[in-house]
């Protein structure tokens, strides 16, 4: 079973998620379902739970085959800058130039309940940061100026329109 991922403009991605304090087979089950929805779009790499309508704090993630899952994760540190161009599954199609910390620290908590901590740079950094934003309720549009946001909103509006007359699947539209 796969989740709807939840695109620009619904509430529960400007919200802050809730902190995760039990590890149960509920839990276990969204985990396993949130994976199976960050492969059905093919092209994700990351997936947190608000973007899928839970409001807690989970995100999961695979690159190069290695599905790693965390709870309530911090950035501990971060250094140096790192200029890529982004792009976001509750924003499918759009893809922005952004200046992110090149690498970080994050800890959390393991599926055991075990604390856990991962050092990233480039990609993985980057990919923690914006998958930390969605569960303080930020999306890239948030982290823009206002003139990048007004024209970035207006391309994604543009391109939603675009798929919508196509009759393409909103949620897998991220290209």
């Amino acid at each position: 079973m796969t989740y709807e991922i939840r695109t620009f403009g619904d509430p529960v991605l400007a919200a802050k998620a809730a902190e995760v304090t039990d590890i149960d087979g509920k839990v276990v089950r969204i985990v396993e379902q949130m994976f199976d929805t960050l492969y059905e779009t093919e092209t994700g790499i990351g997936l947190a739970a608000p973007q899928v309508g839970i409001q807690r704090q989970i995100f999961v993630w695979d690159i190069d085959g290695e599905p790693e899952v965390i709870f309530n994760p911090v950035i501990a540190e971060s250094d140096g800058e790192w200029t890529y161009e982004e792009g976001c599954l509750s924003i499918p199609g759009l893809y922005v130039e952004m200046v992110r910390p090149k690498t970080v620290l994050m800890t959390g908590v393991d599926i055991d309940g075990n604390d856990i901590s991962f050092e990233a740079d480039e990609l993985e950094a980057r990919l923690f940061q914006h998958e930390l934003d969605h569960l303080n309720g930020v999306l890239m549009f948030d982290r823009m100026q206002p003139e990048q946001r007004e024209q970035a909103i207006a391309e994604y509006r543009r391109l939603a329109a675009q798929a919508d007359a196509a009759g393409a699947p909103r949620r897998l539209r991220a290209e």
